[in-house]
């Protein structure tokens, strides 16, 4: 559940606090925009915006991180909010980490 003005995912290569991150998801609630980055050899890259806001305050959502051969796929709900081609293999994501005013409820790796 959203509770606040912004949260972040992240897929992570190590638990260094330097760690390169494949994906980074960040939904602003108080700028109505979802920044997607990645950060590679200590440097962010360009950011991505999503398509529009995708998510309410107070309000609980289901959302997947689809690692396609393009790219990530990130589906909202039902519906495939965006594509976030890749700057760095997803291979090389073995750390999750989640922060910001987010409670999850439940996270499923498979």
């Amino acid at each position: 559940m959203c509770f606040g003005n912004r949260f972040y995912i992240n897929l992570l290569c190590s638990d260094d606090p330097d760690s390169e991150i494949v994906l980074h998801f960040n939904p602003r609630l108080d700028e109505s925009s979802v920044v997607l980055n990645t950060r590679k050899c200590g440097e962010w890259g360009l950011e991505e915006l999503g398509f529009g806001p995708a998510f309410q305050r107070g309000e609980s959502f289901d959302m997947l991180l689809i690692a396609k051969r393009e790219g990530f796929k990130v589906v909202i709900g039902d519906t495939e909010y965006h594509h976030y081609s890749y700057r760095i293999s997803p291979e090389r994501a073995f750390w999750f980490e989640v922060g910001g005013d987010v409670q999850p409820e439940l996270v499923k790796i498979f």
